[in-house]
C-alpha cells in the first residue's frame, strides 16, 4: 500500500532543507570567519560579540512572535518575508565597512532569518502522518549535518581569497532560492481570528529586556568578569527576573504567544535541556576550535576550514546509521551514549596535541566525533521529546518555538564560557611560561642564542632583538596551546558525565 503524501513533496522537501540549512551554514560561516570580519569593518572582539547579543535578542523575540505571525500572515507570507528581510540583513553586512553599518546589518538579519529553523521543522508536519513524514525528518538532519559541514570550509575559502564579503553572498542566494520553492509549495490560508495568539506587548517586553540583559552579562563576562563580577551578576539577575517575570504571565493567558503550561512535561523539558547543553557545545566548539587550528597550531584558514568541515561530515554518516537501525530498534538510549562517547572521544584526542600536530591525523578524528554527537543526540532527542506534543498543533509549534529560543541562549553561553575559560587558563599558562623567560634560564639563553645565529646573516645587528621577539610569540602561542587543552579536558569530563547519565535517566527512552 502506497502511503499518501503531500501533492507537492519534493518542493517542500527542498524548502526543509533549504531553510533548516541556511541556520547552521550561517552560524558556522560568521563563527569560523570572525576573525578576518572583524579585521575588515574594524570590530575588536567584545564589539563583535556584542553583534552576537543582538543577533541573538532579536532573533528570540522573533522566534517568540512566529506562530503570531504565521496566523496572520499565512505559511507563504511569513516566509517570503522573513526571507526578504535576511537577505536586506545580509546585504547590509556584506557591504559593511564599519561596525556600526554590520552591528545594525546583524540586527535586520535576526529579524528576518531567525525562525528559519523553526519553520523548517513545524513545516514537516503539513505532511500527511504516514512514515512518509519521516523523510521530512531525515531531509531536516541532512540539512543540519551538511549547513554545519559546509560552513567552515567556504568560510577558510572566502578568506582565503580576501572575500569574506561572500559569505552574506552566498547565504542570500540560497535564502533566495528556499523563497522560490516556498512560493511554490506552501498555504496562503490564515488562522481564524478566534483561533489567533494575543500580542501581549507587556510580556514582549519582558521578554527582549530579559534576552538583552541576559546575554550581554554572559558577553561582559568574557572581559570583565574578574574586574566587575558584581555589576555583571545583578545585570544577569535583572535579566533573570524579567525572563522569569514573561513566564509567569504567559502561563495565566487564555491566549498566549507561548502556551506554557502546555510544555509542562517531563519528557519535553528534559529533551529542551539536552538541547541546550548541545548548542552550548555547538557554539563553544565553534569558538575554539578555530582558536586551536589557527592561533595555536598556526595552520592557515583555508587547510584548517578543509580538516574542520571534512571531520564534521561524519554527521551524515552518523545520522543515515542511525535511521537504518532505528526502524528495527528504536530504543533512544544507545544513541544518546554513543554520542556522548564520542564527544568524550574528541576531547580524549585534543588533549594529546602538542605543536608539532597535524591536522588530517590528529584533529580530524577528533572532529568527526563531535560532529557525530550533534547529530546522535540533537536528531535523538528532535524524535524523543516532542512525542508528547504531536496532537496539539499549538503545542507543538509553540515547543519548537521555545526550543530554538534556547538555542540562541545555549550558543552564546556557549561562546562566552569559552571565551572566559580561553581567557582565565592562557592567562594562568602565560604567567607560568614568562617566569622562564629570561636570560638566567639555560633554555631560554640556548633558544634566543640558536635563533640569533640563525637571524644575524639577514638582519645584523638586529639579531638578537628579533629572536625574543619570535620567542615572545611562541611563548604566547603556547599559552593559547595549552588553554585550549584545558578546555577540551573539560569537554572530556562534561561528556563522560552525559554518557553515564544518559544511561542512567528514564525519561527519554
Amino acid at each position: 500500500m502506497v502511503s499518501p503524501k503531500h501533492p507537492r513533496e519534493k518542493t517542500l522537501l527542498a524548502t526543509i532543507f533549504l531553510l533548516n540549512g541556511i541556520e547552521f551554514l550561517h552560524a558556522g560561516m560568521i563563527a569560523f570567519g570572525a576573525g578576518p570580519i572583524m579585521g575588515h569593518i574594524g570590530a575588536s572582539p567584545e564589539e563583535f560579540t556584542l553583534a552576537t547579543v543582538v543577533y541573538a535578542v532579536v532573533a528570540v523575540a522573533t522566534i517568540s512572535q512566529q506562530r503570531w505571525l504565521v496566523e496572520r500572515m499565512g505559511w507563504r507570507g511569513f516566509i517570503l518575508a522573513s526571507v526578504a528581510v535576511f537577505v536586506a540583513g545580509a546585504a547590509i553586512c556584506g557591504g559593511s565597512d564599519g561596525f556600526g553599518q554590520f552591528l545594525f546589518g546583524r540586527a535586520v538579519m535576526g529579524l528576518g532569518g531567525a525562525a528559519f529553523m523553526t519553520s523548517a521543522r513545524v513545516l514537516i508536519t503539513l505532511m500527511p502522518p504516514t512514515p512518509r513524514r519521516f523523510l521530512g525528518i531525515k531531509v531536516f538532519a541532512t540539512a543540519l549535518a551538511l549547513g554545519n559541514a559546509l560552513a567552515p570550509w567556504l568560510a577558510g575559502e572566502m578568506v582565503t581569497r580576501d572575500q569574506w564579503r561572500m559569505i552574506f553572498g552566498i547565504l542570500g542566494v540560497a535564502a533566495v532560492t528556499a523563497a522560490g520553492f516556498a512560493t511554490l509549495c506552501l498555504p496562503t490560508e490564515r488562522a481564524p481570528r478566534d483561533q489567533r495568539s494575543g500580542g501581549h506587548p507587556l510580556a514582549m517586553l519582558a521578554l527582549v529586556g530579559g534576552c538583552f540583559l541576559t546575554l550581554y552579562a554572559l558577553q561582559r563576562a568574557t572581559y570583565d568578569f574578574y574586574h566587575d563580577a558584581l555589576p555583571l551578576l545583578a545585570t544577569f539577575a535583572a535579566g533573570s527576573a524579567l525572563l522569569w517575570y514573561f513566564v509567569y504571565h504567559q502561563r495565566r493567558q487564555a491566549h498566549p504567544l507561548l502556551v506554557l503550561a502546555r510544555l509542562g512535561q517531563p519528557r519535553y523539558l528534559s529533551g529542551l535541556a539536552l538541547f541546550t547543553l548541545c548548542y552550548m557545545v555547538l557554539g563553544a566548539n565553534n569558538y575554539m576550535l578555530p582558536v586551536l587550528t589557527q592561533r595555536a597550531l598556526g595552520f592557515s584558514w583555508q587547510v584548517a576550514g578543509m580538516v574542520q568541515g571534512a571531520g564534521l561530515l561524519a554527521a551524515l554518516v552518523a545520522f543515515w546509521t542511525m535511521a537504518s537501525i532505528m526502524p528495527k530498534d528504536p530504543s533512544p538510549k544507545k544513541f544518546y551514549v554513543a554520542g556522548f562517547v564520542l564527544l568524550a572521544a574528541c576531547g580524549g584526542l585534543l588533549t594529546r596535541l602538542n605543536g608539532d600536530a597535524d591536522l588530517w591525523r590528529d584533529v580530524f578524528p577528533a572532529v568527526a566525533g563531535y560532529g557525530a554527537f550533534i547529530i546522535l543526540v540533537m536528531a535523538t532527542t528532535a524524535l524523543q521529546a516532542f512525542t508528547g506534543l504531536q496532537a496539539d498543533a499549538q503545542a507543538f509549534s509553540h515547543g519548537q518555538q521555545l526550543k530554538n529560543m534556547m538555542s540562541q541562549f545555549g550558543i552564546a553561553a556557549g561562546v562566552a564560557g569559552a571565551a572566559l575559560s580561553l581567557q582565565w587558563r592562557s592567562g594562568e599558562h602565560y604567567t607560568a611560561l614568562t617566569a622562564r623567560f629570561s636570560p638566567g634560564d639555560t633554555a631560554f639563553a640556548e633558544a634566543a642564542g640558536e635563533l640569533t645565529s640563525a637571524l644575524s646573516a639577514s638582519h645584523g645587528a638586529q639579531a638578537a632583538q628579533l629572536a625574543v621577539g619570535q620567542l615572545a610569540q611562541q611563548l604566547i602561542q603556547q599559552a593559547t596551546l595549552l588553554a585550549s587543552l584545558d578546555y577540551f579536558a573539560f569537554l572530556l569530563v562534561l561528556s563522560l558525565i552525559g554518557a553515564v547519565t544518559m544511561l542512567a535517566q528514564r525519561v527519554l527512552k
